[in-house]
């Protein structure tokens, strides 16, 4: 049998700080990681989605996607798009929201209505076939918790992981969420969805 991967989104100029955390994670999933290095130049949304597009379509139905702040930013766009792959389940770290009443950055906001989920993004949850995760600690000193209630609005159907400590590279907790991205795989297999790809 081949060796489950964890497909790690580093958060942007992260790749050197999110790597003990992905490998925490990688560790306690039993997965090969799959962490390449995204772009700190060019912080476009399609800088980063062209190689995740592509990271995705090459996953196997076993595999894991996690996504750390910005680069979890990114992967919820690339999950609405129609003709992305898409993997069964996706677990979201620390995701900024970049409306109007969270960091209000116009270039990375969903497509759609500022003010109202987009339907591209309501329908990611579908889309990725199992289901999206969002984790997001009480005391990130980064990306602040009130973040991850805009996100929720934005994702309604998502599963919502609020953990009193942690901070921005979930301290301690690669157990919990490891446990989370457990679940939420047998929920998504469950649930019978086509492979990905």
């Amino acid at each position: 049998m081949t060796m489950r991967r964890l497909f790690f989104v580093h958060g942007a100029g992260g790749y050197v700080d999110d790597g003990p955390l992905a490998e925490a994670l990688s560790a306690a999933l039993g997965a090969r990681l799959d962490m390449p290095q995204f772009s700190d130049d060019d912080m476009s949304i399609e800088a980063w989605a062209r190689p995740i597009r592509e990271h995705l379509a090459g996953l196997g139905a076993d595999d894991f996607v996690v996504a750390h702040s910005f680069g979890a930013t990114v992967l919820v766009h690339v999950l609405a798009e129609a003709a992305a792959s898409r993997p069964r389940s996706a677990v979201l770290l620390a995701m900024p929201n970049w409306g109007p009443d969270g960091w209000d950055v116009p270039q990375y906001v969903f497509a759609g209505s500022r003010q109202s989920p987009a339907a591209e993004v309501r329908g990611a949850k579908a889309t990725s076939r199992g289901g999206l995760s969002l984790h997001h600690c009480v005391d990130d000193d980064v990306v602040p918790v009130e973040h991850l209630d805009l996100n929720t609005a934005l994702l309604p159907s998502a599963t919502v992981h609020r953990h009193p400590v942690g901070g921005h590279q979930f301290d301690g907790l690669a157990e919990v969420v490891a446990a989370d991205i457990r679940v939420t795989d047998v929920v998504a297999r469950e649930r019978g969805g086509p492979d990905p790809g």
